[in-house]
């Protein structure tokens, strides 16, 4: 259960279930047993157009087309204003290095945004998803694939996100974000929830064995 606005921090060795938990919120997969709810409604019972358009899903790695910034950002809301466009750029924390650009919001970004860098290849991809003004967003180890002097760019626009109330489900392997933005976090492994609790209890007091195993394999993350 998460309440609105609340940030989940979902934590776990590699194949735990974690991709696949996120996936079944928008529809990607749909549930074989148990049901999934927002609202108490039961998001089989709608059209996956209408649960898309609430729930944004940011990948691990960025997935930009051979177009403009500015068709990149609108690619999930066509009908955006160049205003919700610019807004949702400064929400993501992109707009300023857009504007420094010389052709802005129109330039081109290449094969799968090979013109950006990976930290602004991300940035736009969550332009692109605030765009379309979700309820909940969903983020896959949005920083795995970048660099580690990036890795803090994407970093202060979750927490930005956070602060603002937007609701979140993380996977992550920044533990430091976890506890930092975290109102929950959630270890899973073998496709189960082995143990939930607030950042400070989890990390400070782990309550199960593989739990503080996988604490040990990832200090100093």
């Amino acid at each position: 259960s998460i309440r609105p606005g609340q940030t989940i921090a979902l934590v776990g060795p590699s194949g735990g279930g974690k991709s696949t938990t996120c996936s079944l919120l928008p529809r990607f997969y749909d549930v074989a047993t148990g049901s999934i709810s927002i609202d108490g409604q039961d998001v089989r019972d709608v059209t996956q157009q209408s649960l898309r358009r609430q729930v944004a899903y940011v990948p691990q790695e960025a997935l930009l087309f051979h177009r403009s910034i500015r068709e990149n950002i609108a690619y999930g809301r066509p009908d955006a204003t160049d205003e919700q466009i610019r807004e949702a750029a400064r929400l993501a924390n992109a707009l300023e290095f857009i504007d420094r650009l010389p052709r802005g919001f129109d330039t081109m970004v290449g094969e799968r945004g090979v013109k950006l860098s990976g930290g602004q290849r991300q940035r736009v991809a969550i332009a692109r998803s605030l765009a379309m003004q979700p309820k909940a967003m969903l983020f896959d180890e949005p920083t795995s694939a970048l660099d580690p002097e990036m890795i803090n760019e994407v970093l202060e626009v979750m927490v930005r996100l956070a602060q603002q109330g937007m609701t979140m489900i993380v996977i992550t392997h920044e533990m430091n974000f976890a506890r930092r933005v975290a109102d929950r976090v959630v270890f899973m492994a073998d496709g189960q929830i082995v143990e939930t609790g607030t950042p400070d209890e989890f990390f400070d007091h782990p309550q199960t064995k593989r739990a503080q195993d996988f604490l040990n394999s990832i200090k100093g993350h």
